[in-house]
């Protein structure tokens, strides 16, 4: 999400970039020439043959031996990074790598495999070029994918790098599929190369997908920042009226912070039958989406959503971050206990920059905004385990869910997203509406990114907040964010004049706590809810409930319970892994609630004043 640096600039043009690093890492500001006075790695990437779904990666490392300490260990390390930034998982790319090979001047030398991700290289020579293939048949914003429609490259997943040379310019040259024509990028192309793109460092180049087909592509400008969209798949859509939302959504997320820093952006669309979601760069973003997005008011909507999901952590991640999210550390976790800002708090931003560039209407965004409570306060987890934690457990279990999750995690986006919302309304109701959480927003990216040019800590986060709210947040942080303890929720709501209030229907209807999977003629449980009748009792996960009350179930057991009452008692016959069970199982109140925002009686003129202000209505 900013504009990359040309591999042969001069100290103006570096200068003017390193005001918009994402990171802290020093940078040549030396008169010479930065390939004169530096190593340079070039990566030449083909598809020869794209229907085997293999990218195929010849990295040229020059002059090199110097930095890489070469001549006097003998050897050359060359890593493959284990994740993504923006993606808390190690998803250990160096499996998908095959055929690695050495050569100095173009005769082999001795290399092998030291570590996982790690190839040793037996070389004192300045320049090196190795040669391996990458596996790619898995079509995420995580990872890359090429076949005989398009490539897609997630280059964490594609380059190798060397830890001496990371902050040295790097090129990459890319040769299309013969039958190919478009290269799509936020990369610096190099003028006068075709499909030759520079980045002044490794980081950058991570952080800069590739796009290689067929793909139709337009443009708009909002924020006098040129924006390029690169559509994969087959869909209809209008394009005028796409630009004319892009711009929309655009040009109010970037009225948060009030300043654009880019030069220009990238979207890169890829359309496919089933999924979706996105992964934010410095100055692009992948989307994925259904083929039927833009069919429906309701499905364009929800994409228009992953627009400004996305688009926003242009500034909240990429630039205003946590201290734990850049530099990055390649090879290992990157722990931090603020994902719920970081994604949690982007968000609530998708939905608030909808609000306010007009396509949710003030009841619409109230209904969401009790929707994203209901969410959270309807999975027994969020009574264990608080939004810090989740944050910090992304690693282990956010992206590794099991059938027992939903008891044990709760998800730092969904927390995350009803805590930006009541950090806007504490900030909103401290400062009596003359700032909300935009101003907030502001102050770190004028503080810690262009000033300390820095992420921030913890404790200078709530310091912030509390100095832009006016006032001590210790509820906030010390129980909604860093505990699992009951939210009370009206103390957020009131200021604007509202109340939160539980409008699930009363009945007497038992409550089972059993979620199944009917299909061929089978009711098989896929998860159990902690403190239910379910569980309580003994039902299992991988049940196949036979009958209820010598009642053979078949694919339908919901309906079978149906209208018991709390209290009732139920025979269950089982399969359990091959031996039938009965179990006596006593159903229980319907635990799961239902919110809804509703005005308070006689309001105040300053509430009125509030919620005004909070839902942009004048």
């Amino acid at each position: 999400m900013k504009k990359n640096a040309r591999l042969l600039y001069l100290l103006t043009v570096w200068t003017f970039f390193t005001a918009f690093r994402s990171t802290a890492n020093p940078v040549n500001h030396s008169d010479e020439n930065p390939l004169a006075a530096s190593p340079s790695i070039v990566y030449v990437l083909s598809m020869p043959q794209p229907q085997t779904h293999y990218f195929e990666v010849e990295m040229q490392l020059k002059n090199s031996a110097a930095a890489t300490n070469a001549k006097k260990n003998g050897y050359v390390d060359i890593k493959m990074p284990v994740w993504t930034p923006g993606s808390y998982l190690i998803r250990e790319y160096a499996k998908n790598v095959e055929a690695f090979t050495a050569t100095v001047n173009g005769q082999p030398v001795p290399s092998e495999k030291i570590r996982k991700n790690t190839w040793r290289v037996t070389t004192t020579d300045d320049n090196l070029t190795l040669r391996y293939r990458v596996y790619a048949n898995e079509l995420t914003v995580r990872t890359s994918f090429v076949d005989s429609d398009h490539g897609y490259v997630t280059p964490a997943s594609i380059f190798m790098y060397h830890d001496a040379l990371k902050n040295q310019p790097h090129r990459v040259v890319v040769q299309p599929y013969k039958s190919w024509k478009t290269v799509t990028t936020a990369l610096e192309p190099v003028a006068g190369a075709a499909n030759t793109f520079d980045a002044p460092d490794y980081d950058l180049l991570v952080d800069s997908p590739i796009e290689i087909g067929n793909q139709r592509t337009f443009g708009f400008t909002a924020s006098n920042v040129p924006h390029t969209v690169a559509m994969f798949g087959d869909v209809d859509y209008d394009e005028q009226q796409l630009a004319a939302d892009y711009k929309r959504v655009c040009e109010t997320a970037a009225s948060v912070v009030g300043e654009h820093p880019c030069k220009q952006y990238t979207f890169i669309v890829h359309h496919i039958p089933q999924g979706g979601g996105g992964l934010e760069h410095l100055n692009s973003t992948t989307l994925e989406t259904y083929r039927n997005a833009y069919s429906t008011q309701s499905n364009y909507k929800g994409f228009l959503t992953l627009v400004a999901h996305e688009y926003f952590h242009l500034w909240n991640v990429k630039r205003i971050r946590p201290v734990a999210l850049g530099p990055f550390d390649y090879e290992n976790e990157n722990y931090t206990h603020m994902l719920w800002l970081s994604e949690g708090c982007t968000s609530f931003y998708e939905d608030y920059i909808l609000r306010r560039a007009g396509f949710h209407t003030p009841e619409a965004y109230l209904s969401i905004v009790a929707n994203d409570i209901n969410t959270i306060e309807n999975q027994p987890g969020n009574r264990v385990q608080s939004a810090a934690e989740s944050s910090w457990d992304a690693w282990i279990k956010g992206y590794r869910p099991n059938e027992n999750s939903s008891n044990t995690t709760i998800s730092y986006y969904s927390k995350g997203s009803v805590l930006g919302t009541l950090l806007n309304l504490a900030i909103l109701a401290g400062s009596n509406g003359q700032r909300n959480m935009d101003d907030l927003m502001r102050y770190l990216y004028n503080e810690y990114y262009k000033k300390q040019k820095r992420g921030f800590t913890d404790e200078e986060f709530r310091r912030a907040a509390e100095q832009v709210a006016g006032r001590k947040l210790d509820d906030f942080f010390t129980t909604a964010v860093n505990t699992a303890d009951p939210i009370n929720y009206n103390t957020y709501f009131e200021p604007v004049g509202l109340r939160l209030v539980n409008v699930a229907a009363r009945s007497q209807d038992g409550f089972l706590g059993a979620a199944v999977s009917p299909a061929n003629g089978k009711s098989t449980v896929t998860s159990v809810r902690r403190g239910s009748a379910a569980y309580t009792d003994g039902l299992n996960v991988g049940d196949e409930v036979i009958s209820v009350d010598s009642v053979r179930v078949g694919d339908d057991l919901l309906r079978l319970i149906s209208g018991r009452r709390v209290g009732e008692t139920l025979k269950v016959l089982v399969n359990r892994a091959g031996i039938l069970r009965e179990l006596p199982i006593t159903l229980t109140p319907n635990p799961l609630v239902s919110y809804r925002l509703e005005p308070l009686a006689n309001q105040t003129e300053a509430q009125k004043t509030l919620y005004a202000r909070w839902l942009y209505t004048k």
